[in-house]
């Protein structure tokens, strides 16, 4: 095997130079130029402004005009010897790079051969002279062919621990193979690590794991600045996969139609300035995905069509002040999507459209200062959303047009002193809104135009001080549990619809 050399590589050696005599014509055509512009700019900042005639040429004149001719020969002779030099050098630096990349070559076959090797050690060995032939490779273009060797290897047919066949032969081949492949992620990640201007960095560079098998490895405190990195179709079973103080400023790391039964997948305490990571159309029927205290000021993640059956998706004491986290059009029919203490100063969590069949979605204690919670036309017919003990000082919590038939969205402990919280257009035929204990000294809670069939907005011993909760152009029944005990007044603050 061999590796690909593109176009413009191929063109390179082969050298196409110019025919020298043109070479030789351009370079007189640009020394005369280049003289003229000297000497004409010479004669205007001296004022010269006509020569002085001179009927006889004495000796001295015909000195000068010898001493010239010398000069100019000579000029010539420097000018034609340069041009031979500057395409002698390119010739052997074309020879120089002929002879780096078939040595390059020759290295990379012995390499793949023993990354092929059915010995351990020998492929274990093979991992590393790719590697180390990456690190050399005179050119981007043979660097990111070793990478995608590296990276095939891991997309080659494998079998996790839980399918093994019974026996110790089986199990020796297994973690003799696993242990190549996590030297791979190791490397990557280590090369990852080295700033863009080393000169062994391999940021900048695309990393294909599409349909791979996972049962851990380890890509802790890499940059990822550039490139693309494609988890696409793989499968996480076991183990754990670990992106741990990660550095996302640019490029985009693809999950998209993953598969996590098992094992983890870990961002904690990752920083996302820039770039993407997208989890769209992946399946959790188990596992987790940790985002704990990770920092988003910039960038995306999207969960974008995800189906969550089971396992968990964490944003635990997260900041988000920036950027987007986005689970739009996501059937939770299961698990859990947990963003627990998360401060929320800016961006925006984006749950459009979601189908919350079952499972929870858990805001407790987060701060929301800024930015934008967006439940706009979810569907609701089971699970929670929950927001107790929540701090709302600024930005929105939208619900518009959502539809409840059953589940529940929980406010309960609650602080408003800001934000707007908008039902406007809700639908509600079954499902409790819970406001227990609830504090509202600013803010606004909006069910404009919401329709109730059924289910209740239970406000039992919450707290009006400042703020207001609208129901004007609600239909329907007057919700159950509006008053904030049974037989009181309702409190300052709340607007009811016509005829309630």
């Amino acid at each position: 095997m061999s590796p690909q050399i593109p176009a413009r590589e191929a063109e390179r050696r082969g050298l196409r130079l110019w025919n020298v005599g043109i070479v030789l014509l351009l370079a007189f055509a640009g020394a005369l130029l280049v003289a003229g512009f000297v000497f004409w700019t010479g004669w205007d900042l001296l004022g010269a402004r006509e020569l002085k005639k001179q009927q006889k040429i004495d000796s001295k004149t015909l000195f000068d005009l010898v001493k010239l001719s010398f000069g100019v020969v000579a000029g010539a002779g420097a000018l034609v010897a340069l041009v031979v030099a500057y395409r002698r050098q390119r010739v052997d630096e074309d020879a120089a790079l002929r002879d780096t990349t078939r040595l390059h070559n020759e290295r990379f076959t012995n390499a793949v051969s023993q990354l092929g090797s059915e010995a351990p050690t020998v492929r274990l060995g093979g991992v590393h002279a790719l590697a180390g032939l990456a690190d050399d490779a005179p050119t981007r273009q043979l660097r990111q062919t070793c990478i995608d060797v590296l990276c095939a290897f891991i997309r080659l047919p494998y079998t996790a621990e839980s399918a093994l066949a019974a026996g110790a032969e089986a199990r020796h081949s297994y973690l003799a193979l696993r242990e190549a492949r996590h030297t791979v992620i190791r490397l990557v990640r280590d090369h990852l690590r080295l700033p863009q201007e080393h000169p062994h960095s391999w940021q900048g560079h695309d990393f294909d794991f599409t349909n791979a098998v996972f049962d851990g490895g380890d890509l802790s405190q890499a940059t990822f600045s550039g490139g693309a990195v494609t988890f696409t179709g793989a499968t996480f079973l076991g183990g754990a996969v670990t992106f741990v103080d990660v550095t996302f400023s640019g490029g985009e790391v693809f999950f998209l139609d993953a598969t996590f039964s098992g094992g983890e997948v870990e961002f904690r305490g990752a920083t996302f300035s820039g770039g993407e990571v997208y989890f769209a159309g992946a399946t959790f029927s188990g596992g987790e995905v940790y985002f704990t205290g990770a920092t988003f000021s910039g960038g995306e993640v999207y969960f974008t069509g995800a189906t969550f059956s089971g396992g968990e998706v964490a944003f635990l004491d997260a900041t988000i002040s920036g950027g987007r986290v986005e689970f739009s059009y996501a059937t939770l029919s299961g698990g859990k999507v947990d963003i627990t203490g998360a401060t929320i100063s800016g961006g925006e969590v984006a749950f459009t459209r979601t189908k919350c069949l079952s499972g929870t979605v858990d805001f407790t204690g987060s701060r929301i200062s800024g930015g934008t919670v967006d439940f706009t036309r979810a569907a609701f017919s089971g699970g929670i959303v929950d927001f107790d003990s929540a701090a709302f000082s600024g930005g929105m919590v939208n619900f518009p047009r959502a539809t409840f038939s059953a589940g529940i969205v929980d406010f309960s402990e609650a602080t408003f002193a800001g934000s707007m919280v908008d039902f406007t257009e809700a639908t509600f035929s079954h499902g409790t809104v819970y406001y227990v204990r609830s504090m509202f000294s600013g803010g606004t809670v909006d069910y404009t135009d919401a329709t109730f069939s059924g289910g209740p907005v239970d406000y039992t011993d919450a707290t009006f001080s400042g703020g207001t909760v609208n129901f004007s152009g609600a239909t329907g029944s007057a919700p159950v549990g509006l008053l904030t005990a049974a037989g009181s007044p309702l409190p300052a603050g709340v607007t009811l619809a016509a005829g309630w």
